[in-house]
């Protein structure tokens, strides 16, 4: 008679474990613990994906994954890492066998409140907003650093453009922006590995819960067109619209791509003086430089994606629940797929808008991954009445905000002395420029 003994695992998944009377059983998940000969990876040591080399400059250690771990077993980090172009694109979008997780489970806080991101509704306020905002924040961000002489983009610019434009998409006040700016930034933050910056998201979105749950009050006595009074009017099952349903469905919209991609934009551009001059000559130009940062620089170097079920692939047995880690910033340089792919080069002629798994990229973006944005669209073209996707509105939001920058600062140039690189605060996090000094006048 077989005896079945839940045993839950560290990533959240109940695992049975057989024993019979007849012999020892195990649990699957102890076998694939197990190191056989052939598997050492001699090349690489798990410590070094956690080591500040890797937050400055990931992509050496990356390529070495590429070229000789395609599926490495990360056994400091309980996972495994996928970073050729083809197999981590086969992993984000199999859901058969794969799932992402919210930001709300890394917080192990499920129940606190609804993520209200995929109505029909929210999405065009979303769009709307964004659209409406764009340019007045791009003008006036671009007008202060003019004023100051001396600014420095990825601050002064980068940072506060989509924080900005969802301050004015939410209808918040000048007054409140800050104490809601810190807030959303902090909750943002706390999804990753550090249980001090997860203590304080924590708290963040407790805060904001309570700020929105005051508003939503007030929202809803007015016909003001802005996102956080179409969250209050909205009708949905389960209950009215709680402050806790809106600081979720903000915790779950993508930041990173939007601030990430901005200051990695320009920090190419100028860096770049060719390039530079291809962008600023017209929109379509700094669409395709946009493009082509997010695969040569993704902000969001990569995805984590689960297993649902024991799945075979990849010359290995995945064990239910484990972490898979999809890598844009290996794929994204895979030289299966792109020519010269270490150079950052704007008219780039192998970008494509055809996905490997079938799928078409309607809006026209380039066949580099951007794991912050989801997945590409099925659709091989997009009726009028159809909104916009992640990627087509964010990389409109980018494009017309640079052009506008262009616009208003012509002669912009890195300050003389200014040596600018990209690096990420912590492990899980943005891959982006966070200090851009530059002279604008």
């Amino acid at each position: 008679m077989t005896e079945q003994i839940p045993v839950e695992g560290r990533n959240g998944v109940v695992i049975r474990q057989q024993r019979s009377g007849t012999g020892e059983g195990y649990r699957t998940y102890e076998v694939h613990q197990r190191e056989r000969v052939g598997q050492s990876t001699e090349k690489i040591k798990p410590i070094q994906l956690l080591s500040d080399d890797y937050l400055h400059n990931p992509y050496p250690l990356l390529e070495i994954l590429r070229e000789n771990y395609p599926c490495y077993r990360d056994w400091l980090g309980n996972c495994y890492w996928m970073s050729r172009y083809n197999d981590v694109t086969s992993v984000f979008t199999d859901d058969a066998n794969f799932e992402t997780r919210p930001k709300l489970w890394f917080y192990g806080m499920e129940t606190f409140g609804r993520d209200l991101g995929a109505y029909p509704e929210v999405v065009t306020a979303f769009a709307q907003g964004m659209d409406n905002h764009v340019e007045e924040v791009a003008t006036r961000l671009s007008r202060a650093m003019l004023a100051a002489g001396n600014a420095d983009l990825a601050r002064d610019f980068a940072a506060r453009l989509p924080l900005e434009i969802l301050a004015g998409t939410l209808g918040i006040s000048n007054a409140d922006r800050e104490h809601f700016f810190s807030r959303y930034w902090q909750a943002q933050r706390g999804t990753g590995w550090r249980p001090d910056l997860q203590v304080k998201g924590r708290v963040a979105l407790t805060e904001l819960a309570d700020y929105f749950t005051g508003l939503l009050a007030q929202r809803k006595k007015t016909d003001d067109a802005n996102l956080l009074s179409v969250l209050a009017g909205l009708d949905v099952e389960g209950g009215p619209v709680t402050g806790a349903d809106v600081a979720v469905t903000l915790l779950e919209r993508d930041h990173e791509t939007v601030h990430g991609a901005t200051a990695n934009l320009w920090y190419l551009l100028l860096t770049h003086e060719a390039e530079y001059a291809k962008a600023r000559s017209a929109p379509r130009m700094m669409k395709l430089a946009y493009l082509e940062a997010l695969r040569y620089c993704p902000p969001v170097l990569g995805a984590p994606r689960f297993t649902r079920h024991e799945v075979e692939r990849f010359g290995r047995l995945l064990p239910q629940g484990a972490l898979v880690v999809c890598s844009a910033a290996a794929a994204n340089r895979d030289p299966r797929v792109f020519t010269n792919p270490n150079s950052f080069v704007v008219d780039r002629p192998d970008l494509c808008q055809r996905e490997p798994r079938g799928q078409y990229r309607a809006d026209g973006l380039a066949s580099g991954i951007a794991l912050g944005l989801g997945k590409p669209s099925i659709h091989p073209a997009v009726p009028e009445d159809r909104p916009r996707s992640l990627y087509a509105l964010t990389r409109d939001t980018v494009v017309t905000a640079s052009m506008v920058l262009v616009e208003n600062i012509p002669d912009l140039e890195l300050r003389e002395g200014a040596t600018p690189g990209l690096r990420a605060l912590t492990i899980g996090e943005m891959h982006t420029c966070w200090q851009l000094p530059v002279r604008v006048g």
